[in-house]
């Protein structure tokens, strides 16, 4: 079995409605068709083969100078259906497999060539591809309605919501009667341009920023995925993770359905063109009721825009209204309501726990596809995913760690000459804490804003650097002083090790590192980035033993009640804390039944 990952392709796409686009119902033994989406810039592709599980004492341990290719001895290379491939050498040396589009296919304005990808293992990267073992963090949706500039509202509105995800973003649009779609790696602002946007027209528009969830960190599997299916053509953008995708995608496979990604995402999009329901509207309910998890979406005909979330409300959403500059009522869809601020449009409301909403020419109807659920939405987007100024599940994220701050100091409170915050995601509840303590706060690490979060980069190799990069103490501040160190979080320690080791070397006497949530202990199935539980040390270790790890003079944690009294918890407003419980509010589902889907060559 291999899956395919495209990262960065040189090449330009146009998804405009061509011969390349699939049908989710189409016949599984007809040849199928490569949609290349490329950066413009020159980078290579890879193909990636799963490891055999089971003892491998035919198989070197991976090395850049001999990639294993994931074959025990005298196995015969991956070949079957679907695109043609031929063995060859890449220039690197590697061996390799070459993929041609079938005979016969063909998809508009794609220049790019046939194209070699090198062998790795799922426990390498692109040149160290990331930790097999990990799970991976949230993205971010925007969706706009009725606007004369749909695209760039859609790129304003990512351009806010940028912290949820950095590997890839998307934007499609639709004119009432074709749908376009352009996405690629990278920042929202190197991905879309002026020349770029210009080519996305219409007055609809649905948008996502990535970082992978299920399928692979890769240009085949970035959003918004598109999809031509016996409902009609439908863009879809998710966050959040799919709990049952195993069984859902081997039961859509016997019935027929082809898939473009490995991507959870489009599995809902291969349930609606399943679906027996009269209605487009009927058949995206009859499909939401049929997955479990965490979503949030938002989808696109060529003259509606759908938004939903998960019956247990695990991720954000939040619907606006500006008015257009043609005087036209506006809706806007989008994870966090920060973005309505750069659009300048009014919050109405959260898109309701296991709520469909449909805007047409008609107005805003809405659904209730599931209810009776007990709410469950993410305490860790209070905790650190969410930007203070955004209203998440009906609290701003900025009083909610005020709080934790206040709470923590009321819990676990040191004598100390500065609270010091951990930029930028400590900063709200260092503050609370040291009003509370009634120390003074101090910005003691400066951080370098054009380095991304440490939290979602996808290789450790990468995050144990970005620790140097990212911050840097202020002598002055720390020098002959005793310092409360106040981080949102510990998830491996090794971070957190430099950071102290930081501090005390600007000359800090004491460092005591106090940390806004209670330990990890359990990773998340939900669409958060948290590696598997033998890599987070709070759930392999005492606080004693991290805190003699970590080398602070003292180590605290936010108790569970402290953490759910600052964010408002109550019977109407339940939280998900399975990542500090080990209590999970779905069916308990092994880390092995989401790591990213295969697809046969």
């Amino acid at each position: 079995m291999m899956r395919l990952l495209f990262q960065g392709v040189s090449g330009v796409a146009d998804l405009s409605e061509s011969p390349c686009s699939t049908s989710a119902g189409r016949d599984p033994e007809q040849p199928h068709s490569l949609e290349l989406v490329a950066r413009q810039d020159k980078s290579r592709a890879f193909a990636v083969t799963k490891a055999p599980k089971g003892p491998r004492e035919d198989s070197p341990g991976w090395s850049a100078a001999e990639p294993w290719d994931g074959r025990r001895k005298n196995d015969p290379l991956p070949s079957g259906g679907g695109a043609k491939t031929n063995s060859v050498t890449h220039s690197s040396g590697r061996p390799c497999i070459s993929v041609l589009p079938p005979r016969g296919r063909h998809c508009d304005r794609v220049e790019a060539p046939a194209f070699a990808l090198p062998l790795t293992t799922d426990h390498c990267s692109i040149a160290t591809l990331r930790e097999a073992d990990k799970l991976h963090e949230e993205c971010g949706v925007v969706a706009i309605h009725n606007h004369p500039h749909a695209a760039h509202q859609a790129y304003l509105g990512l351009y806010a919501l940028q912290h949820r995800g950095q590997e890839s973003a998307g934007i499609a649009t639709a004119d009432g009667h074709h749908l376009a779609n352009i996405k690629g790696m990278g920042l929202v602002s190197e991905i879309f341009t002026d020349d770029v946007l210009a080519k996305l027209p219409g007055r609809m528009a649905i948008g996502h920023t990535r970082y992978s969830t299920t399928g692979d960190s890769a240009l085949l599997n970035a959003q918004p995925i598109r999809v031509e299916s016996t409902k009609g053509l439908i863009a879809i953008a998710h966050n959040g993770n799919l709990v049952n995708l195993g069984n859902l995608r081997e039961q859509l496979e016997r019935d027929g359905a082809y898939f473009q990604t490995t991507s959870d995402s489009e599995i809902i999009v291969q349930l609606i063109a399943h679906s027996s329901a009269a209605t487009l509207v009927d058949a995206i309910a009859d499909s939401l009721s049929q997955v479990e998890g965490a979503f949030s979406i938002v989808m696109m005909t060529r003259d509606r825009i759908f938004a939903a979330r998960d019956p247990r409300g695990f991720r954000p959403l939040s619907m606006g209204r500006m008015k257009g500059p043609d005087g036209h009522e506006t809706i806007v869809f989008a994870s966090e309501s920060c973005a309505f601020d750069l659009l300048r449009a009014e919050f109405v409301r959260d898109v309701l726990p296991g709520e469909l909403v449909m805007v047409s020419e008609d107005g805003v109807t809405s659904r209730q596809y599931a209810a009776g659920m007990p709410r469950s939405s993410c305490i860790f987007e209070h905790v650190y995913f969410a930007r203070p100024d955004s209203r998440i599940f009906g609290r701003w994220v900025q009083e909610s760690r005020d709080q934790m701050g206040r709470q923590l100091a009321r819990e676990s409170g040191v004598s100390a000459d500065v609270v010091v915050p951990v930029p930028d995601s400590g900063v709200t509840a260092a503050l609370g804490y040291a009003e509370e303590a009634r120390i003074p706060f101090r910005l003691g690490l400066i951080r370098n804003h054009y380095v991304g979060r440490t939290f979602i980069e996808p290789e450790q190799r990468v995050r144990d650097f970005g620790v140097r990069l990212k911050l840097n103490p202020v002598h002055n501040l720390l020098a002959g002083r005793r310092v409360i160190l106040i981080d949102d979080s510990i998830i491996r320690g090794t971070t957190s090790r430099k950071i102290v080791r930081m501090v005390r070397g600007a000359g800090a006497t004491e460092v005591h590192l106090r940390i806004s949530c209670p330990p990890t202990i359990s990773p998340c199935f939900y669409g958060v980035d948290t590696p598997s539980k033998r890599d987070l040390i709070a759930a392999n270790h005492s606080i004693e033993e991290i805190r003699s790890f970590i080398e602070a003079d003292s180590l605290a944690y936010l108790s569970l009640e402290g953490l759910l009294k600052a964010c408002d918890a109550n019977q109407d407003n339940g939280f998900c804390v399975a990542c500090y419980t080990g209590n999970y509010p779905t069916q308990w589902v092994d880390v092995e039944d989401i790591l990213p889907a295969t697809a046969a060559l």
